[in-house]
């Protein structure tokens, strides 16, 4: 159903498109539209989180005709997929180094909603580009500051404080500069399940920004969470992620490869942490559509930059136009 559901979005964004979906729903014929946006709505099927959606949007969005404005109800946090905090906290400024930026960008978060029953809403706004541009993007640089979000919602709001004196308990080691907040929505703006979680990102001084997350276990599926257990185990996978560092964190890799791609005729370079097999599998994709090849080269961890193997990855854009927005 989830799929059902992300083909109708897609089907909303664009004009003119085909889809033919056979009886037993296990071939898909689909003929691609143009893509126009505009001001939309969509119920995202609760079974996945908003983030799988939003992320193949963050795809298209700068490619449409008309700008995109779109609200997403369902789940905003869950443990599959990227969560809307995630994807705000690093897709958008990773958007920005490809020349994607204005007041429009944003993604703002209205309701929070929890598996299983969701009831959450966002908004996503985006501006249209006719091009990108080509980046060079190889020094992640060090760790100045921590931020993030610890949330609860349909729960006692003294979870979040307990998540965030974990979590600090863990990262005080690390650096100080350390500020989490804690977002406890009420009312309407709780959805309709109960649930905790947490959301870090590491910047540093060249603007590169890690993210980790974890959400408890769905209502009435496994084992309770401990508000503190999940507080130092987000610490610790965000400990994990600066150590495979690198300039786009794991959970952004293929976007970030995605735009490389489209980018003008010109070389642009990336800095990646160790590839992530979601990110393998779309480099294949990447050769069967656009028949464009990375070089890849791997770095190993020098003596100043301890950490994981990184990888570099060079690319000379298709030069990708966007056809439908009018020249003025």
């Amino acid at each position: 159903d989830f799929e059902a559901s992300f083909i109708r979005l897609i089907d909303k964004v664009t004009n003119g498109s085909r889809i033919e979906i056979n009886q037993t729903g296990t071939t898909l014929y689909y003929q691609p539209g143009l893509l126009y946006g505009g001001s939309l709505e969509h119920d995202c099927s609760p079974s996945r989180s908003i983030g799988y959606y939003l992320e193949s949007l963050l795809c298209l969005a700068p490619f449409m005709k008309h700008p995109l404005k779109i609200v997403l109800r369902g789940v905003t946090n869950d443990q599959v997929d990227p969560s809307v905090d995630v994807l705000k906290a690093t897709a958008l400024p990773l958007l920005k180094k490809f020349g994607i930026d204005g007041e429009s960008l944003e993604i703002k978060i209205n309701r929070r909603g929890m598996p299983p029953k969701g009831g959450g809403e966002i908004m996503f706004a985006c501006p249209v580009r006719k091009v990108l541009q080509p980046v060079q993007f190889t020094d992640p640089g060090k760790i100045k500051r921590i931020r993030g979000t610890a949330y609860s919602v349909r729960v006692s709001p003294q979870m979040a404080n307990r998540m965030v004196e974990s979590a600090r308990g863990i990262l005080n080691k690390f650096i100080p500069d350390i500020y989490i907040y804690t977002d406890h929505m009420k009312g309407v703006s709780s959805g309709k399940s109960p649930g905790f979680g947490m959301c870090l990102t590491a910047e540093t001084i060249n603007g590169t920004i890690l993210s980790a997350e974890l959400a408890s276990n769905p209502q009435g599926q496994g084992a309770a969470v401990l508000p503190e257990e999940l507080g130092q185990n987000c610490a610790k996978l965000l400990l994990e992620e600066v150590y495979r560092g690198g300039c786009v964190d794991s959970t952004n890799q293929s976007l970030a490869l995605l735009l490389m791609t489209l980018g003008q005729r010109d070389v642009s370079k990336v800095l990646l942490g160790p590839l992530s097999p979601y990110t393998i599998e779309f480099l294949r994709h990447l050769r069967s559509f656009f028949q464009i090849m990375f070089k890849i080269e791997t770095k190993a961890a020098e003596e100043e930059h301890m950490g994981g193997e990184k990888v570099l990855m060079t690319c000379v854009g298709i030069g990708f136009c966007n056809l439908s927005k009018t020249i003025r």
